[in-house]
């Protein structure tokens, strides 16, 4: 079975960067400014800030269904100049295999399945094994230590063509 992992819209945030500090504050997200590469990965564009890129910290509902106990959000970084990077189908962006990742896995009713910790040079390899499972609908990945979502991956049914 195929997945493609996804990245976030870039829309939703853009108007964060027009606010200025006390607005971002009053929303509770944060101006922020990369100190070093690899601290600030960017969840529109699947890539990494560089040292003085200027990004948003902002919290983002990932789970969105009303309906299911895991419903959850956490912080994100969103760089300013991002682009929305295309569904990747294949390899997985280098920002995602270079982390440890926590991988939540989830069914078509947005109930967790199961929930592991991995090496991100293995999470090609794990989504291929989960999305062998017929249940699986979705896998979230998230940054292991801080608990931050990355990225998502989702099934990818095949063409009837």
């Amino acid at each position: 079975m195929t997945y493609r992992i996804e990245a976030l819209p870039v829309a939703p945030f853009a108007p964060y960067f027009a606010m200025t500090d006390a607005e971002l504050a009053a929303v509770g997200a944060r101006r922020w400014v990369a100190d070093a590469p690899g601290r600030a990965p960017c969840r529109v564009s699947l890539r990494d800030a560089e040292a003085g890129e200027r990004l948003v910290l902002v919290n983002h509902v990932h789970m969105t269904d009303p309906t299911s106990p895991y419903r959850a959000s956490g912080p994100i970084f969103v760089r300013e100049a991002a682009e929305q990077a295309a569904p990747v189908e294949g390899a997985a962006p280098d920002m995602l295999r270079k982390r440890p990742l926590s991988l939540r896995i989830y069914d078509r009713r947005n109930m967790m399945l199961d929930g592991l910790v991995i090496d991100g040079t293995d999470l090609d390899a794990r989504l291929a094994e989960w999305f062998d499972h017929p249940s699986t609908q979705q896998v979230h990945i998230h940054f292991a230590p801080r608990g931050c979502y990355l990225a998502r991956a989702v099934r990818q049914e095949p063409s009837l063509s």
